[in-house]
């Protein structure tokens, strides 16, 4: 899961940062620091589930903004889309929807 949760939190920091003709986001970018698969695994040990669900909703946030806001098509299909996993109670309802998530933000970088 550790690497689902730093997929989603890339594919995110990459609609809000890069820009065309300029210098990819990869995993071990600054920008990642605080969502490498380590310091998810770290929560995940933990049982942090709330400081999860905390650090992936900041990079939808940033992701929704990217793609124009709620008022946008794909905005709204994010928002939609996340529905899921900022429902989620428990870890086990959380994976199909970040999967849901990484698939939809991989699909419009």
């Amino acid at each position: 899961m550790e690497l689902t949760l730093e997929a989603v939190a890339l594919f995110s920091l990459k609609l809000m940062h890069e820009t065309d003709g300029g210098s990819p986001i990869l995993r071990d970018d600054p920008a990642m620091s605080d969502y490498q698969r380590d310091v998810f695994a770290f929560e995940l040990n933990k049982g942090n589930f709330d400081a999860i669900q905390l650090k992936v909703e900041r990079c939808l946030n940033l992701a929704l903004e990217a793609l124009g806001g709620a008022h946008t098509a794909m905005g709204r299909e994010l928002l939609k889309l996340s529905g899921d996993f900022t429902q989620a109670q428990t870890l086990e309802q959380m994976h199909p929807a970040l999967l849901t998530l990484k698939g939809y933000l991989k699909e419009v970088q």
